[in-house]
């Protein structure tokens, strides 16, 4: 394909991908009040009171929250739609790895965000909570600050638990080796250490390590499967 051609195809992927992204949205929107109430209840156990300071933060909070449960919601779709984007550029032997990737990494990418909403966030919240409590102020959390710092959370641990996944296939194919990932751990550490500061919404050691020791973990579990999956990728007579 020409490069004019890659650019055709990212487009109709990325139109496919936000078309099965609004036909979930459609699902999501009929089920705001149980979306708002199920995202809303880490905060709640912390014994914090959400509040909205503008007249429209109703509307627009049930409305992002529409948005990304409709990513997940479509997170199957829309990887399919990116197998299909980089299934050009494989052998046709690789291309039967599209099933295994298209499920582990829905799994995955759905894992993260179940990670995310029972540990990783209600963490985060309850250590904010408790440090303004403190500092002898009463926590009045304004509903469009939690709801974005939630969003955050949610999708960047979402993305970064893709990591085993995206190594399988890079492995399957020969790009990546177990013995290359393993000599490179230590700038892996490094980078999800930068990530983590990055992404982490304080700057302090507990939560940045909530976010780096799942990516530390994740690379490592990837080491693995490219020991187990990987082979030395050759070319293919006819392809």
């Amino acid at each position: 394909m020409s490069f004019l051609d890659h650019l055709e195809e990212l487009r109709k992927r990325i139109i496919h991908s936000l078309i099965g992204v609004a036909v979930a949205f459609g699902v999501c929107w009929w089920f705001r009040d149980t979306l708002f109430n199920f995202v809303a209840g880490p905060v709640r156990k912390t014994g914090a009171e959400v509040i909205s300071t503008t007249l429209t933060g109703g509307v627009n909070l049930q409305l992002k929250l529409a948005v990304v449960a409709a990513i997940f919601l479509a997170a199957p779709f829309i990887l399919g739609q990116v197998w299909l984007f980089i299934s050009p550029g494989l052998y046709k032997r690789e291309r039967r790895y599209a099933l295994p990737f298209i499920l582990s990494s829905s799994l995955l990418f759905i894992l993260g965000g179940v990670f995310g909403y029972f540990i990783a966030f209600p963490f985060t919240a309850q250590f904010l909570v408790d440090w303004t409590k403190g500092m002898g102020l009463v926590p009045r959390i304004d509903a469009s600050d939690y709801f974005d710092l939630f969003i955050m959370v949610e999708l960047g641990l979402a993305i970064i638990f893709e990591i085993p996944a995206l190594i399988f296939v890079l492995a399957r194919i020969g790009l990546v080796s177990g013995p290359f990932l393993l000599r490179n751990t230590r700038y892996a550490v490094l980078i999800a250490f930068v990530v983590a500061a990055v992404i982490t919404p304080t700057t302090d050691i507990p939560n940045m390590m909530m976010m780096a020791v799942p990516m530390v973990s994740l690379y490592l579990l990837g080491v693995v499967v490219a020991y187990l999956f990987g082979k030395k990728r050759t070319t293919e007579s006819g392809d």
